[in-house]
């Protein structure tokens, strides 16, 4: 018995008994605190019989205290009804509101002026609340709306399961394609942790997988807004709507973001750079901004295309010029060179900062497609694109690169890619690719370009668009670079006469020496004492010596010393 007893008293211990607590309120308190909480949390279903309730209510007070104030009250219901009608935009829903405002207004006057107990008013109430409640208890948008409030009162919960314990839901609004929720954060937590557990979230909320977005409050550190999309809004191609802009000032119209706002990039004095692996749309993307600039009549366009043309030729009655061969990419991006020293030297000479365009001296465009081609097929090449990116931007000189995969090796070196103020990232195979064609850190930020999963779905990096937003660019099809093409092919300004003047009088090109001589040393010194007047600039010396752009500064530097070479201005040397 003794075991017995002390086992008993071990069982007790771990297994202890449960308590009965009495709540010190009576029965009813009791019941009418959980009525009243049964029907708030059934507000949303009940509120038709809530409207009619009230609509009795009113009635029957207007009755007995203003009997005769029937026709106002007519007249306010069928203004409201009318109000109502225009201020929503979907038409099922504004005739609802408007029926729904009407009836209501039409029974309250009735009953103000004989009662709301006269017959067959009561039925009349009960038959309309039941037949104007089906639209209401069946519409998508209310019964998400209910969803979303269960989420938020179970949020708490959810939250610790997730390891987000102590945030909660300030807010949440239902749209169209689902809700977005303003989320504050427990001190010391950050949107990066929230970014980290969105696969956990979605499982937490019984989403598919892809559904929920974050993004940064820029007010507060500690809040972010969550976006949980029910369907997916880009699911279908979205078709161009023709180009929106007239002038390079005016944004281009790239697509369209989840919620239903348009992406608009601005591209005046700036250099944009398109990444994404093979079939994830950039020629879908570039056709976008090629076919806003050639209805822009303050642009000249120059396009730089070695697989044929394939992609470009197609504008070709837009383009200035097309480039299709390696040698005639280099000529092109030299003539953009010569451009921007004339540009740069007239405006230093008229004391201008930057060059705005005008139909009468248009911003150069140079676009160019898959560019890796050109750094592995022209390498002198490279080092004027490398100018242009880094002294082209004030003078209105820009570049449009479009690649697969923008490395080091294919963008030959960080020096361009660094100068792209516009990124556009479409879907990437290798999660580290997010970073190359951002920036250094955007993954881990969101930026989880991976992860899209049709053609010309992508994220843009660009002034005003610094949060990670998933977007579609438009759709634009063969027909529709046909039609746009032949109608502003006739519209395309020339190059103004002082770059033109540029071209046309530039020395020619230096050709590498026939000696037969392998010598770099000797051929640069052959090359600075044939140089013209104005000398020869750092990516002809490049392309005459074969030697990269620091062999060549540290030559002439020790050439410089010794008296055998000398800076006629900057950036052109001779012997």
């Amino acid at each position: 018995m003794r075991a017995y007893g002390r086992r008993h008293r071990r069982w007790s211990r771990r297994n202890p008994q449960p308590l009965l607590l009495v709540p010190d309120e009576s029965l009813f308190a009791a019941a009418v605190s959980a009525i009243g909480r049964m029907l708030f949390r059934y507000r949303s279903g009940l509120a038709p019989f809530g409207v009619g309730l009230v609509l009795a209510a009113a009635g029957l007070v207007l009755h007995h205290k203003h009997p005769g104030s029937w026709p106002a009250v007519a007249l306010v219901a069928a203004i409201t009804a009318l109000v109502a009608g225009l201020r929503i935009r979907r038409p099922a829903e504004r005739a609802y509101a408007a029926t729904t405002t009407a009836v209501a207004g039409g029974w309250l006057a009735t009953a103000t002026a004989v009662g709301p107990g006269t017959k067959p008013l009561p039925t009349v109430l009960l038959l309309a609340v039941l037949v104007l409640g089906i639209p209401w208890w069946a519409h998508r948008r209310r019964r998400a709306r209910v969803r979303v409030d269960r989420v938020i009162h179970a949020w708490p919960d959810l939250a610790d399961t997730i390891g987000l314990d102590g945030s909660r839901i300030m807010s949440a609004v239902v749209d169209t394609w689902g809700w977005r929720g303003r989320v504050k954060l427990r001190p010391g937590q950050s949107v990066a942790d929230v970014v980290a557990r969105i696969p956990a979230i979605e499982s937490a909320l019984g989403t598919r997988p892809g559904a929920v977005r974050v993004e940064q409050d820029p007010a507060h550190a500690g809040r972010c807004t969550m976006r949980v999309l029910a369907v997916d809004p880009h699911a279908g191609a979205i078709p161009w709507p023709g180009p929106a802009a007239r002038s390079l000032a005016d944004p281009i119209e790239l697509g369209v973001f989840e919620d239903a706002t348009t992406v608009r990039v601005p591209l005046l004095r700036r250099h944009a750079l398109i990444g994404g692996t093979t079939d994830s749309g950039k020629s879908g993307v570039l056709n976008v901004v090629l076919g806003n600039l050639a209805a822009c009549s303050d642009v000249v366009l120059w396009g730089i295309d070695l697989k044929g043309g394939m992609e470009l030729r197609p504008w070709a009655s837009c383009l200035a010029r097309l480039a299709t061969t390696p040698d005639e990419a280099t000529r092109l991006l030299a003539d953009a060179v010569t451009v921007l020293d004339a540009r740069a030297h007239a405006a230093s000479r008229d004391n201008i900062r930057v060059w705005e365009p005008t139909p009468a001296v248009p911003a150069l465009v140079i676009v160019i497609d898959e560019y890796a081609e050109l750094a592995d097929t022209a390498p002198a090449a490279v080092a004027y694109a490398e100018s242009v990116a880094r002294r082209g931007r004030a003078v209105a000189v820009d570049l449009l690169a479009a690649t697969q995969r923008p490395t080091q090796k294919a963008m030959g070196g960080g020096a361009l890619r660094s100068q792209m103020s516009v990124r556009v990232c479409l879907r990437v195979r290798e999660r580290r690719d997010v970073d190359l064609i951002l920036d250094k850190g955007m993954l881990a930020a969101g930026w989880h370009a991976h992860t899209l999963d049709a053609p010309g779905k992508f994220y843009v990096l660009a002034d005003g668009h610094n949060q990670p937003r998933r977007a579609r660019a438009y759709l634009v099809t063969d027909e529709h670079v046909r039609e746009t093409a032949a109608r502003y092919a006739d519209q395309r300004p020339e190059l103004d006469p002082l770059s033109q003047a540029a071209i046309d009088h530039q020395p020619r090109a230096i050709e590498p020496p026939s000696s037969g001589t392998d010598d770099p040393e000797q051929a640069l010194l052959t090359a600075l004492g044939g140089a013209p007047d104005d000398g020869l600039t750092i990516p002809e010396l490049i392309d005459v010596t074969g030697m990269r752009r620091t062999w060549i500064y540290d030559r002439l530097q020790a050439l410089a010393a010794a008296g055998r070479a000398r800076q006629v201005s900057r950036g052109r040397w001779r012997a």
